[in-house]
């Protein structure tokens, strides 16, 4: 069973190794026109749609250097579909101020992400203050009326407020770990079977 378990584990290794790779290709690449495209994760898109400013969700994060505030969340439109975009982190005292709504809305350029259920651990959202924690489908439902992909468009490029997030391929690979683990299990009960049976005799 173990050794199954092990065995298992470096399909897995295999498996994520290639996905990395993809996105790490996928990240690489040109950005190519939304429209004329099939959706997938990390695929980098140039667009252009209509942001809904007033309807602008402002989700607690951390930035790059450990500083709290807020990602700065919008809906918009995009060849009469609903998405969402993130545009980026914000300080507490930025929330609300109209320096932070400046986009070229004819010229987006981003990455899409597959949006994934949110932490049960964290806080329940304060709609009524505009202060999120996760992008609760049916709260942002309550918040907008509408319902959206479930990608979410990262934008990317060069502004300063709200800053963009760096889009990475850094997701968690310890299959290597886990493999080593079982492995090293199944060995130590063998051992330890050969041991007392050679004792016994």
């Amino acid at each position: 069973m173990l050794l199954s378990l092990g065995s298992w584990q470096l399909y897995r290794l295999n498996w994520k190794l290639n996905l990395l790779s993809e996105i790490e290709n996928s990240l690489k690449n040109d950005p190519v026109e939304f429209s004329k495209v099939d959706k997938k994760n990390y695929l980098r898109i140039k667009t252009s749609g209509i942001i809904d400013f007033n309807k602008q969700i402002y989700l607690y994060n951390l930035n790059e250097s450990g500083k709290p505030g807020f990602e700065v969340i919008n809906p918009i439109i995009i060849n009469n579909e609903n998405y969402l975009i993130n545009r980026g982190w914000i300080p507490f005292d930025k929330k609300d101020k109209p320096e932070v709504n400046l986009i070229n809305e004819s010229n987006i350029i981003g990455t899409l992400k597959l949006q994934h259920k949110a932490s049960t651990f964290k806080p329940d959202n304060d709609i009524n203050k505009n202060y999120w924690f996760t992008l609760n489908r049916e709260d942002i439902f309550k918040y907008t009326g509408k319902k959206f992909s479930d990608y979410v468009i990262y934008l990317n490029g060069d502004y300063k407020l709200p800053k963009p997030k760096v889009i990475t391929a850094n997701i968690s690979n310890n299959h290597k770990k886990y493999a080593i683990t079982w492995f090293s299990m199944a060995i130590s009960i063998l051992l330890i079977y050969l041991y007392f049976r050679k004792k016994n005799y």
